[in-house]
């Protein structure tokens, strides 16, 4: 996915956990990744937030739901309910990541750290929306469903 969302080749990244609610909220998400950068002798982990608030804004500008409903025919009724819940939490992951790399781009130190629910909003809102073709690719990739690339999306 480092590839789809416009990461640096010299960092090689990987989902670790998430998405989870962070603690002590209840209108926050966050996804851990395992960042190393080629020249580092070991990797470090990235903790990025997002509101409930921007992913649903998101989720709706790209009609997240509409572009996939007619893959999800193709799934049978009493494994639909677990492929649209696992479809909320790739988007999610790929949201992260698209943030993720954003901070990457803005620079990452050898250290664990997070970056904050506040930090790059607008930033991440233009990069998601200009990349939504490969956030909607990698969701349908990751679950096995068959989309029609010959219907983009008409924003």
């Amino acid at each position: 996915m480092k590839e789809l969302f416009g990461g640096s080749s010299s960092y090689r990244v990987t989902v670790f956990f998430g998405p989870e609610l962070v603690h002590g909220t209840t209108d926050v998400l966050a996804c851990v990744f395992n960042v190393k950068k080629r020249s580092w002798k070991a990797g470090i982990q990235v903790a990025v937030e997002i509101t409930l608030e921007q992913v649903a804004r998101l989720r709706h500008e790209l009609r997240l739901m509409d572009r996939l409903s007619e893959a999800l025919l193709g799934i049978a009724p009493e494994e639909r309910s677990a492929c649209e819940q696992r479809i909320e939490d790739l988007f999610v992951q790929a949201v992260t990541w698209c943030k993720l790399v954003l901070g990457m781009e803005a620079g990452l130190t050898q250290e664990n750290q997070w970056i904050p629910a506040a930090a790059f909003v607008s930033e991440l809102d233009r990069l998601v929306m200009g990349r939504r073709e490969e956030v909607i690719a990698y969701i349908a990739s990751e679950l096995g469903l068959a989309i029609d690339p010959s219907s983009p999306s008409p924003l």
